[in-house]
């Protein structure tokens, strides 16, 4: 069967709440200051609803859970259902489980065999509270109970008479104490006038009701039938038209059928709500029950402390979803395990971006002792620490990220602060590797794809190995002295042709193609001479084009490390279009020029390609001018006056075989 094309000729709209001519509406200029009074009903609204219910083992560990998050009020179970619900009940209570400070809330229908022995397993707590109810709504009067008006208020008053009867009675007896919940089911559905006669008809026949010993009315949106705002309307009438407003508690229950729980009952609050009953992550029949996380949490992140405690908030979705053989979807609001990561390019610049401001800000509060150190973060109304996570996931990278993503996981797990070029460049080498593999790039692929990339290794990886080398300062002459033992320059805004204090010359040990050699160059401090170095010695001429320095663990100086990035390009290479001609390398070390020189040895690995070196230069070594025994057929050589070209000598008659002698011609 279609939809149809005009639904009003099968559904008829809610209507409107019959407030006076020019009546101005309370709640739309209200905010939350304060929490609620928070019941969770998990154990028994939750509980109905599951395929599998929960066993009297299961709902003590939830039950426990609930105690340690911080809820006073809880909702246990119907103890006239089944036995098992009343042996909970009572096994709570007995086993010593129940703080003082926690009241404990069991439901009863208004039906006078079942509400005697639910008041009865509640003996011996020392706050209990009696959940009444009974479907007041036309479409239950009607159609359900076939009763009138008339009717449903007899059967309501006549409960409420029993269950002050028989709980005066048990408070004589165990010292317990009593508050009535009434709950006008179907509350969203019933015309509101009605509900606030029959209130007042409950607090009449109570009798009892005071500014310090309240009666609860339970305003359940047991079915989500209208916009938000209009429950609001519903709560406010019922507000202000009950009598005895300060001896009432207005407890807001609304269900998720129009996936707008949360809003009903943060409006519900607003409207005159003073207290909230729901569960966690919103479980419940058919859409569930409001969410008491999302709201709580929904408060915390306006400055408003719910009470409730979810520092630990990923171990408590956990133990909620076993119990009650669920799962969480991933984007579910503050529990899903994504509702912090950011896969948008976007995104993620804006969160890199804040985190850093943000560190800034704080550090300066720190420093001045004035301010606080607030939240205000793109895309993250909440600190996620203040749950239990870290920030290790919230930017996540994937093929549709972009260069701020990569760069974050860089600074996160590396500590390395990419300047804003090398992280376009980066970037690339992540999106081909997330394409190429069509998976998201977890920090373990990007930080090894760092590496690899920039050759960060003790082994070599490129085609180009830095093992060592030795820089001495060159006269004016050209003449050279002791190795410098640490020499260090502001590499920062380097430019080709920069003036230094004096020339150095780089001797080089390198690893290239797999064979070692000596590399060796002259130039204005470190950069410059291995340039020459790789120019003269393999025919690799590269140019400079940006670069900047970084210190990382600066408040450990025993580890300190000098990082330095380089982009260099080839000749005739525009710069700036990082991998078209350019490249960037990295260095890391713990003295300053090192680290320029692997800087310079990473970008060129980059660069190299298969393009073949020079072939290394024959150097020409004297013969030296001394003989060995290797050379002893020379002693039986005669010229032609006749004398030896071998003289032989006393020392030579004394000395072992192999000792040099000075030859003479």
């Amino acid at each position: 069967m279609p939809m149809l094309t005009n639904p009003s000729t099968k559904y008829l709209p809610y209507t409107a709440v019959p407030f006076p001519p020019n009546y101005v509406r309370q709640w739309p200029a209200r905010r939350t200051t304060v929490a609620p009074t928070w019941l969770s009903t998990d154990l028994r609204d939750g509980n109905q609803a599951l395929v599998n219910p929960m066993s009297n083992l299961t709902k003590l560990e939830l039950f426990r859970e609930l105690v340690k998050i911080g809820f006073k009020q809880i909702e246990v179970a119907y103890p006239s259902a089944s036995d098992q619900e009343f042996q909970f009940v009572r096994s709570i209570i007995e086993n010593g489980e129940v703080p003082d400070d926690v009241s404990l809330q069991i439901i009863t229908p208004a039906r006078p065999d079942l509400i005697k022995r639910s008041i009865g397993s509640l003996s011996g707590t020392r706050h209990a509270i009696i959940h009444l109810y009974n479907a007041v709504s036309p479409v239950f009067r009607e159609v359900v109970f076939r009763n009138t008006k008339e009717q449903t208020i007899e059967l309501t008053l006549n409960a409420v008479k029993l269950v002050k009867k028989l709980t005066e009675e048990e408070t004589a007896r165990s010292g317990t104490h009593f508050t009535l919940n009434y709950c006008f089911e179907t509350f969203s559905q019933t015309e509101i006038d009605f509900t606030v006669d029959l209130g007042n008809k409950v607090l009449e026949t109570w009798g009892k009701a005071s500014p310090d010993d309240k009666v609860i009315f339970n305003l359940a949106a047991t079915v989500e039938c209208a916009p938000s705002n209009h429950y609001a309307d519903m709560v406010e009438y019922f507000s202000t038209h009950i009598n005895q407003r300060d001896c009432v508690i207005l407890s807001i229950h609304p269900h998720n059928d129009r996936g707008t729980a949360v809003a009903a009952a943060e409006l519900g609050l607003l409207a005159g709500g003073d207290r909230i009953e729901g569960c966690l992550l919103g479980n419940g029949e058919r859409t569930g029950n409001v969410d008491l996380i999302t709201l709580a949490l929904n408060m915390y992140s306006q400055g408003v402390s719910p009470g409730l405690d979810f520092s630990e908030l990923a171990e408590t979705v956990a133990l909620v979803c076993r119990c009650n053989e669920m799962e969480t979807p991933a984007r579910y609001p503050y529990a899903g395990q994504l509702v912090f990561s950011a896969f948008a390019g976007t995104h993620q610049d804006a969160i890199k971006k804040g985190l850093d401001a943000q560190a800034a800000r704080w550090a300066e509060v720190d420093r001045s002792g004035q301010g606080i150190k607030y939240w205000a973060m793109p895309y993250i109304p909440l600190d996620p620490k203040d749950l239990g996570y870290g920030y290790e996931n919230l930017i996540r990278v994937s093929s549709q990220s972009g260069k701020a993503g990569a760069a974050y996981v860089i600074k996160q797990t590396m500590t390395l602060d990419l300047p804003r070029k090398m992280q376009v460049a980066f970037y690339k080498v992540v999106q081909e590797e997330s394409e190429r593999i069509g998976k998201e790039m977890t920090a373990a692929l990007i930080t090894s794809a760092f590496k690899q990339t920039y050759c960060l290794d003790s082994k070599p990886i490129g085609r180009l190995f830095l093992h060592s080398y030795q820089l001495y300062p060159l006269s004016p002459s050209g003449g050279r002295a002791s190795p410098l033992s640490d020499y260090s320059c502001d590499l920062d805004n380097l430019t080709p042709g920069e003036d230094f204090d004096s020339l150095l010359r780089f001797e080089g040990k390198l690893t290239i193609d797999g064979k070692q050699r000596t590399i060796q160059g002259d130039g204005n401090g470190p950069v410059l001479a291995i340039l020459d170095a790789l120019r003269a010695d393999l025919g690799l001429d590269l140019a400079i084009c940006e670069s900047a320095a970084q210190t990382i663990n600066p408040d450990s100086p025993a580890h300190t490390k000098a990082v330095t990035f380089i982009e260099m390009s080839l000749p005739g290479e525009p710069p700036g279009k990082p991998g078209l001609g350019s490249a960037w390398g990295v260095g890391i070390s713990s003295e300053v020029m090192t680290s320029k020189c692997r800087a310079v040895i990473s970008a060129a690995n980059q660069l190299v390609g298969s393009r073949e070196f020079l072939l290394p230069k024959n150097v020409f070594s004297p013969r030296s001018m001394f003989q060995t025994s290797a050379d002893s057929w020379l002693r039986e050589v005669k010229l032609r006056a006749g004398r030896l070209l071998w003289q032989y000598s006393e020392q030579e008659r004394s000395d072992p075989p192999n000792t040099k002698i000075p030859l003479q011609i």
